[in-house]
């Protein structure tokens, strides 16, 4: 039975101070460690036969796979699906003026994480929806070895989906920046060999 490797990264550092805000799909380029890490996940991919690279259309994640397909003969494959979570009214505001401001629904948020729309904004549920049927066409294609940069939310929802847990679980997986996780897919199951090796010298333990 054929086997497939589905390599997953987090996009680098974009530089948010110690008050973290809603990012969602708002358009923020990497830091200057974000590019660092971009840098070393083109070192440590340039030696992974890569047959192609996907990744969501928005700015920080096209930096990090444009730097990885540099060591490739390969051209990246945006998919509008890939987008993080669109966090709606709450884009950009810091997480402290949502609590002290709207309490009532930020508690109702974390008490269903799952099914709680933000103001004009998607749940995870929503998310889901749209990630997993694009992933699930990109597992099944006939590229053994395949590289998809996206964003924390919508990694933790592929990584829900392979595991086959409830999204209530969602931030039970840390994804930080410039992670790599990898999934292998053999016939119709799914096993995930790495969860969050984060871009530094050590991860030669991966193999890569």
């Amino acid at each position: 039975m054929a086997k497939k490797l589905i390599y997953l990264v987090r996009h680098g550092d974009i530089g948010q101070g110690k008050d973290k805000c809603y990012i969602g799909q708002l358009d923020i380029p990497l830091s200057e460690l974000g590019k660092k890490q971009a840098s070393l996940l083109k070192e440590i991919f340039s030696r992974v036969p890569l047959d192609n690279i996907y990744c969501s259309d928005i700015g920080r994640v096209q930096q990090t796979a444009d730097l990885i397909a540099s060591a490739h003969q390969i051209v990246p494959m945006a998919r509008v699906e890939l987008r993080e979570l669109y966090m709606g009214d709450w884009e950009g505001k810091p997480f402290s003026e949502i609590r002290t401001n709207y309490p009532k629904e930020f508690k109702e948020r974390g008490a269903d994480i799952v099914n709680y729309r933000p103001p004009l904004g998607e749940s995870f549920s929503d998310c889901y929806k749209r990630v997993i049927p694009v992933f699930e066409s990109l597992a099944k294609s006939d590229e053994p070895t395949i590289l998809i940069v996206g964003h924390a939310g919508v990694n933790r929802v592929i990584l829900c989906h392979v595991l086959g847990i409830p999204l209530e679980n969602v931030f039970r997986f840390e994804q930080s920046y410039g992670c790599v996780n990898l999934i292998c897919k053999e016939g119709f199951e799914y096993r995930l060999k790495y969860l969050n090796y984060t871009v530094n010298r050590d991860l030669s333990s991966m193999g890569l």
